[in-house]
């Protein structure tokens, strides 16, 4: 059987050492053998486990909660996500930012990235978007310790290898969204640098250095998918985010006559990738 460390696991896995460490202190999901110099060593069934655990938060399940699941102990139990909303929304109604913070810190440390902001500030953040001026005041507090949080994040990053990766906004946006975006990013490994203001013209062939991550709202239109194809020809690796991508890619798949290859550039390796919107609750 192989054995893994715990880099190779969060590469495979898709996860944080950080996290997986958590999970094997706090709650004792994950049972590593070690080295003769005390590092982690895990199997192909840690591996499973991992995947089991995994599929278990995205249904919702408290990460405190799995172990009984794993152990059989009890059914499933509903999903959790709600409560971590909820205990948000609370202490943001009470004013009481610095709980905020702890509360974002333990998510952030307990849940992959993507999950906690997928499923948990993402959908406060629309919870608290209804038009009561008293709720939109909240949200403008949360996106303050949203963007705090995502600073952290990114500076946590640089301390580590990783690949550079400019965060960039296209047109009318949600800004807030860039923030979001970095806190994953930033797990994945990736080095990040955001441009915080959206821009309408942006100028993408001075950041040939870094991977790009475009993200924009809407149909692009013509003169738009033909930026992107001049940006590709220039050799520039971009990845588009956002609904944008989500209803290019179905353009794409619609259209025989100008299909993703096109905006590959001819004859050059695909360095445009579409990634559709991640900003739906998991079920």
């Amino acid at each position: 059987m192989s054995l893994y460390s715990i880099g190779e696991v969060a590469r495979i896995c898709g996860i944080n050492p950080v996290t997986l460490r958590a999970w094997q202190r706090r709650y004792g999901l994950l049972k590593p053998q070690r080295t003769e110099g005390g590092h982690r060593l895990f199997n192909d069934d840690d591996l499973d486990t991992i995947r089991t655990i995994l599929g278990w938060i995205n249904r919702g399940i408290p990460v405190g909660q799995v172990k009984s699941l794993l152990e059989g102990k009890v059914d499933a139990l509903p999903g959790g996500w709600s409560q971590s909303e909820h205990s948000l929304l609370t202490a943001l109604q009470e004013g009481r930012s610095n709980k905020v913070r702890q509360l974002m810190m333990e998510l952030g440390r307990e849940y992959p990235a993507a999950s906690f902001v997928n499923n948990v500030l993402r959908p406060l953040r629309s919870r608290l978007s209804a038009g009561d001026p008293r709720l939109l005041m909240l949200r403008s507090q949360l996106d303050g310790l949203i963007i705090e949080h995502a600073v952290m994040c990114m500076g946590a990053a640089r301390k580590r290898p990783g690949n550079p990766a400019t965060l960039v906004g296209w047109g009318h946006l949600d800004s807030t969204e860039l923030w979001l975006e970095a806190i994953v990013r930033c797990e994945e490994g990736m080095q990040v640098e955001i441009m915080p203001v959206p821009l309408d013209d942006p100028h993408l062939e001075n950041l040939s250095g870094s991977q790009i991550l475009l993200w924009a709202e809407g149909r692009l239109t013509q003169i738009q998918r033909q930026r992107l194809l001049n940006w590709v020809e220039q050799g520039l690796s971009i990845l588009l985010l956002g609904s944008s991508a989500l209803l290019l890619g179905s353009q794409e798949s619609e259209d025989e006559n100008d299909n993703v290859e096109t905006l590959h550039g001819a004859g050059a390796p695909p360095v445009l990738e579409i990634v559709p919107v991640r900003n739906e609750r998991k079920k």
